[in-house]
């Protein structure tokens, strides 16, 4: 990073936090819409993009197409190779991210008001023109390849995908959204191409932006970077229903610690009892040392340095996830306390004592959550793609204040599925046997 980008950043986060209220909507001459967070006191901007789709949109076959073509698009652009690009991005100070996921694909930049014009083009090539050269694409191919083998040597990683696959089976959900070592070895430049056409466009784009820029000037910048994408890409995944039945999975793995991975269907995030399962998660399994799944796992019995629950919603499903670690003759102990936190909240929901801790750790933390331009950008780009409002800044820690005792027993009692719940164990555990779902 360049010493004037470093120092930009520096005086920036060590201002107080912005609470961002002031959100601006943006609708250019060529019909893109964003959100903006003008703050003109330090000169430079963040610049967050989102496209809806993300990995989930590989061509069959083609598993890994996605994740590997968004690992080129800094490597190399119009009339410059990857080298070139790097300097040249490297010479106006500016920042550029490109990642992946199973539901989108983002792209991340901030530049200096300075250099807005010329890093803005250089972007614009990365998104529009790259080039996918053919000696960049083996040295990507053998970094992810290298990534792939790594996660068959991780107990977090088989885990993971072992779940997905037993849940998700043929849907995009169900494999790895990096490929296997035989789909990433196959794929062409021609699939790669594919690929960005399929998943880069016009038609599923969500734009967000904060720092020292006006409405106008963002409206123009987007238009110019975005307006040469194609229009439509390929269609999205059918929504697919997450079902488990209870029982443990094992995964033969030497270790002398074993890795469990639970949970069970989740909740959507437009469900009108999201923020209700989003107390009753911080309570269960989210809060850090408060919560009662580390309370008894860890504080009580010592089976574990950490066991945590979280939600996960995703455009297509919903899951609701937890991860345990535990010595191999612990793991099974560790897993019958898990079972029955899991069985008592379903039936006995929280405690008063328990939702108001919740509550306020939940609101008190929200706002620091603002704590700079990317992360702004990040959240305002994030509401857009879940349907939000830009007033939901304002009300989302009401809406946490509203949970009651009332809604988070019925709401337990909807959710946690004590005989759903599936444990994905992968090591040497003693005391477990692999059941077969359904058994």
């Amino acid at each position: 990073m360049k010493p004037l980008f470093a120092a930009v950043f520096s005086l920036f986060f060590a201002a107080p936090a912005l609470a961002a209220t002031d959100i601006q909507t943006v609708e250019t001459p060529m019909g893109f819409n964003a959100w903006l967070v003008e703050e003109p006191s330090i000169p430079f901007t963040s610049l967050e993009i989102r496209f809806r789709g993300g990995t989930s949109l590989d061509a069959p076959g083609k598993r890994g197409a996605t994740n590997l073509m968004v690992g080129l698009l800094e490597e190399g652009a119009g009339d410059l190779d990857a080298r070139g690009f790097a300097e040249a991005r490297d010479a106006l100070a500016a920042s550029f991210r490109y990642d992946s996921g199973p539901d989108s694909i983002s792209v991340s930049a901030r530049f200096l008001t300075e250099n807005r014009d010329e890093a803005v083009a250089l972007l614009r090539q990365s998104l529009v023109d790259p080039r996918f050269d053919e000696d960049a694409l083996e040295r990507v191919r053998a970094q992810v390849l290298s990534g792939i083998r790594s996660d068959a040597r991780d107990p977090d990683a088989i885990a993971n995908a072992r779940f997905d696959e037993m849940v998700f089976g043929n849907h995009p959900y169900g494999s790895q959204p990096s490929g296997t070592e035989e789909s990433v070895g196959a794929l062409t430049r021609d699939d790669i191409v594919a690929a960005h056409e399929a998943t880069m466009t016009r038609d599923r784009v969500y734009i967000a932006a904060a720092g020292d820029i006006s409405p106008d000037a963002l409206a123009t910048l987007i238009d110019d970077l975005l307006g040469d994408l194609p229009e439509t890409g390929a269609p999205l995944p059918a929504d697919i229903e997450a079902e488990t039945s209870a029982g443990v999975t094992v995964v033969p793995f030497d270790t002398p610690q074993s890795v469990a991975m639970f949970g069970h269907a989740g909740i959507a995030r437009d469900d009108p009892d999201f923020f209700a399962a989003y107390v009753l998660n911080q309570i269960l399994g989210g809060g850090g040392f408060e919560a009662r799944l580390m309370t008894e796992v860890r504080e009580k019995r010592g089976l574990t340095y950490g066991v945590y629950s979280y939600l996960v919603p995703m455009d297509h499903s919903a899951l609701y996830l937890g991860r345990v670690a535990s010595a191999n003759d612990r793991i099974a102990e560790a897993i019958s306390v898990i079972r029955d936190e899991w069985r008592k909240m379903a039936e006995d929901g929280v405690t008063a004592a328990e939702l108001e801790q919740a509550k306020t750790y939940l609101t008190g933390a929200y706002p620091l959550r603002f704590d700079g331009n990317g992360p702004i950008a990040r959240i305002l780009v994030g509401m857009q793609m879940d349907g939000l409002s830009p007033e939901y800044v304002t009300t989302r820690n009401a809406e946490v204040e509203a949970v009651t005792r009332d809604d988070v027993a019925r709401v337990a009692a909807r959710l946690l599925d004590p005989e759903a719940l599936r444990f994905v164990v992968v090591g040497r555990p003693e005391g477990l046997e692999d059941e077969a779902p359904g058994q």
